[in-house]
């Protein structure tokens, strides 16, 4: 994480100066994205999963990862960032719908392409560079939170409670739910929001 971003987390601000990471095998795709985020954060754009590599270090704050690449694919890059220690948030950014294989997967956010809004990809960096001040516990939470929702969207009900990961998910979420009740209600996240104040599942 870049000390930028670790000022931010101990002052409770945001970093102004925070490095994104673009990582998509279609050259248009990635170049709109960094222009999108050039006026606010340092971009640096990698146009395959091996070049991904070559720019990731601890400088990197955010990642908007593809997830299906010809070389290495997103899931690959996914590994590596963990297997090094690196700190960074990851967001896949895919065409394909989520299905229940996300849930082995680490990341924190997950983005459908096409994403046609530069306010979109905003929003969902300096979402990602909030979660970074937060604990380990928190983090766990909302990358719960977002698999979650993203499987809500796409999976009817019975399929949902037919999964048997999915349904540990449940319940993992529910246990750091009733432990992180005490401070959640104080951040603002919509992942939060949604996991806190809506039972339509009985949760």
């Amino acid at each position: 994480m870049s000390e930028s971003l670790q000022t931010a987390s101990e002052t409770g601000t945001m970093p102004n100066d925070a490095t994104v990471l673009i990582v998509d095998d279609e050259k248009p795709i990635t170049d709109a994205y960094a222009q999108w985020l050039d006026d606010d954060y340092h971009v640096r754009t990698a146009y395959s999963g091996s070049e991904a590599l070559e720019k990731l270090d601890d400088e990197v704050d955010v990642v908007l990862l593809d997830r299906r690449m010809p070389d290495l694919s997103g899931e690959d890059v996914l590994n590596r960032i963990h297997e090094e220690g690196l700190t960074c948030r990851v967001a896949l950014v895919s065409a394909v719908e989520p299905d229940f294989d996300i849930l082995d997967l680490g990341f924190d956010a997950y983005l459908e392409k096409p994403v046609s809004e530069a306010e979109e990809l905003l929003e969902t960096v300096e979402t990602l560079l909030r979660r970074s001040t937060y604990d380990a516990q928190m983090q766990r939470f909302l990358s719960l939170a977002n698999k979650k929702a993203a499987l809500e969207t796409k999976k009817s009900p019975a399929e949902l409670d037919a999964n048997d990961e999915y349904e540990k998910l449940v319940s993992e979420l529910a246990e750091l739910r009733a432990q992180l009740s005490n401070t959640a209600t104080d951040l603002d996240d919509e992942d939060l929001r949604a996991e806190f104040h809506d039972t339509d599942r009985g949760e």
